[in-house]
């Protein structure tokens, strides 16, 4: 029988740009797990990611059903609910539109509360790890979320889809305990995959105008101008013009 050694990565579903365009936040998953061939291509791709000096640094700790790993989804899972509680609070996403079921302020804190609420059961979790090789430094995120976005690239690539959070943050040093993460080495991210409830599509962004300068800040280049169809948000610090 041949082994995963033995096997192609399995087909690309979307193309290159489609697959940059569309990769959305997925925070709601199908309960099945994800096979492993599945999970091979994607932290093949992670793992291909440019680092500082190619040195690679990065290193994935896949987590599904084991009894570490349901511990790993325990902890973090109650430190989730924790703190997206106090956000839900502090950012009034029950008060004004919040309060209307279906406006987009209301169905994010659906989409949340569902995620916190269901984490112990997310197919898989994944832990990008940074192993400090010098002094730490603003720079570090470039050698490790190149990497994490592969990962994301890669499961929109292949059906699935998963979102970056940094929920780790509240149990750090358990989870370090309980998974022997070496000293030296910091958990950058917390990752979950799994096979989306729905479906992707056109993520929505504030339009290229105001993001994208040429000479001089705030200067906006002729040619940026969004594909037609695209859709814009209004979300973020204020735009960049002077």
């Amino acid at each position: 029988m041949d082994t995963l050694a033995d096997q192609a990565l399995p087909e690309d579903q979307v193309g290159l740009l489609e697959g940059l365009m569309t990769t959305r936040a997925i925070r709601r998953y199908v309960d099945e797990p994800i096979p492993p061939a599945a999970l091979r291509a994607m932290l093949f791709a992670a793992t291909r990611a440019p680092s500082g000096s190619n040195r690679q640094p990065f290193r994935f700790i896949v987590l599904t059903d084991g009894p570490r790993a349901r511990e790993a989804k325990r902890l973090i899972g109650s430190v989730a609910r924790a703190l997206w509680a106090s956000k839900r609070k502090a950012d009034g996403y029950d008060e004004g539109s919040g309060a209307e079921a279906d406006s987009p302020k209301a169905r994010m804190a659906q989409t949340m509360a569902h995620y916190v609420d269901n984490f112990e059961r997310v197919p898989a979790l994944v832990l990008p790890c940074f192993v400090r090789y010098r002094a730490p430094s603003t720079f570090e995120g470039a050698s490790i979320y190149p990497a994490v976005q592969n990962l994301l690239l890669a499961a929109r690539a292949l059906g699935y889809g998963g979102v970056i959070t940094g929920f780790h943050g509240g149990v750090n040093d358990e989870l370090k305990a309980l998974l022997e993460i070496p000293e030296n080495t910091i958990i950058a991210a917390t990752v979950t995959l799994g096979r989306p409830v729905g479906h992707h599509g056109p993520v929505r962004r504030r339009p290229m105008s105001e993001l994208v300068f040429e000479e001089s800040w705030g200067e906006v280049p002729d040619w940026a101008v969004d594909p037609p169809g695209t859709r814009h948000t209004s979300a973020g610090p204020p735009q960049g013009r002077r």
